[in-house]
């Protein structure tokens, strides 16, 4: 017998991937990590120059390791200094391929994210020809509304604790505060309604709870 929450999350995807596919976006679903990795990885021509956003779900589905081994990449990491590292997040904003996930989306087929420094939905938006977003099933929400709340009551204090050099407030109350701190999470809130020109961001949803 199939687990019942396998069970039940593989329904709810075909839903949401309809949805996904209503508004010109390519949708798959994989019921593991290891799925979501071999979906990811057939998703990037072999020739592009690869890059991407600040993503645990990319790293806990192994995509960002296997990435720099196979193909050339424009890794941010990679820079010595604060300069460095702009540097190349602005030369990322032009690769091919750039890998990301998303904050949440909704059942109709909707992505919110938010940014600090705007350089992960800038290529998301333009750039970049061919953009893959991995999310787990915990990201999805009933609506955009619901999407926005989880974004800055979850997924901005979270991620405020990852990021050692980042101090919001919400790093001290765990809780969103709407600042308009100068290290602020929320600089960037972006709905993506559509997919424009059709069919080039790919999301994959994955059958596990993924990331924050």
């Amino acid at each position: 017998m199939m687990n019942p929450i396998d069970v039940r999350n593989e329904l709810w995807a075909k839903r949401i991937i309809k949805a996904l596919q209503s508004r010109h976006f390519d949708a798959y679903y994989g019921k593991t990590k290891e799925e979501a990795l071999a979906l990811a990885l057939s998703l990037i021509p072999t020739e592009d120059v690869v890059s991407w956003g600040g993503s645990v779900t990319l790293s806990e589905i192994g995509l960002i390791d296997i990435v720099r081994r196979r193909f050339k990449v424009i890794d941010r990491e990679t820079g010595t200094t604060p300069e460095e590292k702009a540097c190349l997040m602005r030369q990322g904003m032009l690769a091919d391929t750039f890998l990301m996930s998303t904050n949440a989306l909704s059942e109709d087929g909707q992505l919110v994210n938010i940014d600090g420094t705007g350089n992960r939905l800038a290529a998301m938006m333009f750039g970049p020809k061919n953009v893959v977003i991995v999310a787990g099933m915990n990201k999805v929400c009933k609506n955009v509304e619901e999407a926005a709340t989880r974004v800055r009551s979850i997924a901005a204090p979270i991620n405020a604790q990852r990021l050692a050099t980042m101090n919001p407030p919400c790093k001290e109350t765990g809780v969103c505060l709407d600042c308009k701190s100068p290290e602020s999470m929320c600089s960037y809130v972006v709905t993506t309604r559509l997919s424009r020109p059709a069919h080039r961001i790919k999301v994959i949803l994955v059958g596990e709870s993924l990331g924050y």
